[in-house]
C-alpha cells in the first residue's frame, strides 16, 4: 500500500482519490494514496541541496582543546560542513542520493552531482576522520551523525552509477571508523538512552542493523542483536501516552519498537510488542506551536519518524497493519506540507526525515 505525495504545499493531498475496501468500518476515514512525482522529488533535493553547501548559520558541537581548534566550519569539517550541523549534512547528502537514485533526471542532477563530487573526496574524508580521532572529539556525533553516516554508506552501496561508486569509495574509511567506533561502545554501554532526541540508543541500532545487512557486515549486527536484546526484551507496557516530550523529533517508545522488529523473528516480535505497546493506538499526531524555533520544529521530525516506525511495524503485524498504516498517514498528513516553511530551522533537516519514512512506507507488503 503505498502513501506518497505530490506536492509540498498545503495543498498535498487535494485532488487525490481515496483507497478505499469494502469491509472498512464506516467511522474509519479512507487512506489518501498519494504519489511522489518528479515536481514533489525536485523540491525536496532543492532543498537538500541548498543545506549542504550552506555554511551558516552552523552549531559545530565540539570540544575545544586550546585555541587551534577555533576554525570554520568548512575547514573542520570539508565534506559536512553544511546544514547547519553535521548529522544534517550527512543527511542532506543520504536524500540527494536516494533522490538521484529515483529520479535520475531530476533538474538539479548536475548541480547536485557537482556538489556531492566536490564535498566526498578521500581528502575531505581525510579531514574528517582526523577530527574523529582527536583525542577530544573521539565520541563526536556518538550516536546519531554515526546512523547516518551509515545510513549514507548503505544508500550509496551497490548502486551502479559511475560517480556514486566514486563517493562510495571515497567515504568507505570514514564508515569503517564510525563500525569501529559502535563495535567498541556498545559493550560499554550499560544502559540504553531512552530519550526523543539524538543520543536516543534505539535509533542508532536500527540504522546501524540495516546497514550491517545491506553490507553483510555480521560482527556488527550479531552485536546488535545482542545488546537490543539486553537492553529491550524485558520491557513491557512502555508509556506512550506520556508522549511526546515538548522537543522530541524521535519517540522513545516506537524507536524501540522498531530496533526489535528486525532482532526478532515474527512470531517472538508479535508476543514481544503485545505486551511492550499494547496502547500504541492513543497516538497522534503532535502539534507544532513555533516552526522558527530550533527546538519546537523537532515536533514535525516526530511526526515523520513515528510514521516510518509505524510503516515497519505493519510488515511485521498483519492483524494490526491497515491500522497502523493509517495513523502513519495522519503523522504523514500533519507535518508534508510544512516542509517548505520557509524558515530554515525545519527546511535544514525534515526533507530527509520525510523522505526516510516515504522509504519505510515504499516496503510495506
Amino acid at each position: 500500500m503505498k502513501y506518497l505525495y505530490a506536492s509540498l504545499a498545503l495543498i498535498a493531498i487535494i485532488g487525490c482519490t481515496p483507497k478505499t475496501t469494502q469491509k472498512m468500518p464506516a467511522e474509519k476515514p479512507p487512506i489518501p494514496e498519494v504519489e511522489l512525482t518528479k515536481d514533489a522529488a525536485a523540491q525536496l533535493s532543492q532543498l537538500a541541496l541548498n543545506c549542504i553547501g550552506k555554511e551558516y548559520p552552523n552549531k559545530l558541537g565540539q570540544v575545544l582543546g586550546d585555541s587551534t581548534y577555533l576554525a570554520e566550519p568548512r575547514a573542520l569539517h570539508p565534506a559536512f560542513y553544511g546544514c547547519f550541523d553535521w548529522h544534517s549534512a550527512v543527511h542532506g547528502h543520504w536524500s540527494l542520493v536516494r533522490l538521484l537514485k529515483t529520479f535520475p533526471e531530476l533538474p538539479q542532477a548536475d548541480a547536485i552531482r557537482e556538489q556531492i563530487s566536490r564535498n566526498l573526496t578521500p581528502d575531505n574524508i581525510r579531514q574528517e576522520m582526523a577530527f574523529f580521532d582527536d583525542e577530544h572529539n573521539k565520541n563526536y556525533e556518538r550516536t546519531y551523525g554515526w546512523a547516518w553516516l551509515l545510513g549514507l554508506a548503505q544508500e550509496l552501496h551497490g548502486w551502479d552509477d559511475p560517480q556514486g561508486r566514486q563517493w562510495r569509495e571515497a567515504i568507505r574509511p570514514l564508515e569503517k571508523m564510525i563500525v569501529q567506533k559502535f563495535l567498541d561502545f556498545l559493550p560499554k554501554l550499560t544502559y540504553p538512552i531512552r530519550v526523543g532526541e539524538h543520543t536516543n540508543t534505539a535509533f542508532a541500532l536500527a540504522f546501524a542493523w540495516d546497514y550491517a545487512e545491506a553490507t553483510e557486515t555480521w560482527e556488527l549486527k550479531q552485536l546488535i542483536e545482542f545488546r537490543a536484546r539486553a537492553f529491550y526484551f524485558k520491557d513491557k507496557g512502555c508509556p506512550v501516552s506520556w508522549e511526546p516530550s515538548g522537543f522530541d523529533f524521535l519517540s522513545p517508545c516506537l524507536e524501540e519498537a522498531d530496533i526489535m522488529s528486525r532482532v526478532l523473528d515474527e512470531k517472538e516480535f508479535q508476543d514481544w510488542f503485545a505486551n511492550f505497546l499494547p496502547d500504541w493506538q492513543v497516538l497522534k499526531p503532535a502539534e507544532v506551536s513555533d516552526r522558527t524555533d530550533g527546538k519546537l520544529v523537532h515536533l514535525d521530525g516526530l511526526n515523520f519518524s513515528r510514521a516510518w516506525v509505524l510503516y515497519t511495524l505493519a510488515s511485521r503485524l498483519p492483524k494490526q497493519k491497515e491500522d497502523l498504516i493509517r495513523l502513519a498517514a495522519m503523522h504523514m498528513d500533519k507535518s508534508l506540507p510544512q516542509i517548505t516553511s520557509g524558515d530554515y530551522a525545519g527546511e535544514h533537516w525534515l526533507g530527509s526525515f520525510a523522505l526516510y519514512a516515504l522509504s519505510r512506507e515504499e516496503r510495506v507488503d
